[in-house]
């Protein structure tokens, strides 16, 4: 009974995560559009859209120091408070 418990809420937060990871792309994708590589938006906008910044697929740091959070294959790095790059990787 315990294990069973334990992998139903494993499945459970598993969908939830994998939720808050479509909802980021599709909100990436939105600001994105289809034939831009990048665009710098504000913080805000990402917010109001639902966009939740904790989630991600990975990160990368690039030789100057910089982290780039993806989701997937489109990726967003922070300049300042306000500003955020988001990037599609080609």
């Amino acid at each position: 009974m315990y294990h069973k418990k334990l992998r139903y809420a494993s499945k459970v937060a598993a969908i939830e995560i994998n939720g808050y990871l479509k909802r980021n792309y599709a909100i990436l994708l939105e600001v994105l559009g289809n034939s831009k590589t990048q665009i710098k938006v504000y913080r805000n906008l990402l917010e109001k859209k639902g966009f939740r910044f904790k989630y991600h697929t990975h990160f990368h740091v690039n030789s100057k120091g910089k982290t780039f959070f993806y989701v997937y294959d489109i990726a967003w790095m922070e300049f300042s408070d306000d500003e955020i790059l988001v990037v599609r990787r080609i």
